[in-house]
């Protein structure tokens, strides 16, 4: 086969590049689905914690899995002004994810948590995001995004991905924690 023509040259280097760009999408894809996993795990840590009276003699083995997560996320305890923990921030470096805590109920409905935490302050951080996107000083893929969990209209966590500022994680952490204790506020009135 002769590949000497300008036009298969052509050819052979774009299906190059197409390969090349799926191998990358394959890596973010896997790299999403590891970043999912260890979500799930700390889900999995969180709830399945139990009494000490209730505990075996001998404690189950912990899986190299769970190990590492432990080891990667700090768990950030979020307290109302009187000290009542309402959710836990759990920080890797790539991800935050907030739970709110099993005997609270906070409905994704009630204020402020659409108008302030979701739309001015994660909203204004994809809106610099998005203009460092077009201005080429980050890759799509290291731009914020935030999703939230609920069953039904109740708030299960708060997954916010690519935070990639020590200080975002910060001022996400103590806004969450401020409209979280606003809510809980206005849905006792």
């Amino acid at each position: 086969m002769d590949y000497n023509s300008e036009e298969e040259i052509r050819n052979i280097l774009e299906l190059r590049e197409w390969i090349s760009d799926e191998i990358d999408k394959r890596k973010k894809e896997i790299e999403r689905l590891t970043q999912n996993l260890r979500i799930l795990d700390s889900l999995v840590k969180q709830s399945s914690f139990s009494k000490a009276s209730h505990l075996a003699s001998s404690p189950p083995a912990r899986t190299s899995n769970q190990q590492s997560i432990q080891e990667t996320a700090d768990v950030i305890p979020m307290k109302t002004p009187d000290n009542q923990i309402i959710a836990n921030a759990h920080v890797t470096p790539d991800e935050l994810v907030i739970i709110p805590s099993e005997e609270i109920s906070l409905d994704v409905e009630t204020q402020p948590f659409k108008s302030f935490f979701l739309g001015r302050i994660i909203g204004n951080m994809e809106s610099q995001d998005s203009a460092d996107v077009k201005n080429g000083k980050i890759s799509q893929g290291s731009a914020i995004s935030c999703m939230v969990n609920k069953e039904g209209s109740r708030i299960r966590e708060i997954l916010i991905k690519n935070y990639r500022q020590k200080e975002r994680a910060n001022e996400i952490i103590s806004t969450a924690t401020w409209s979280f204790s606003r809510m809980m506020e206005n849905s006792k009135k």
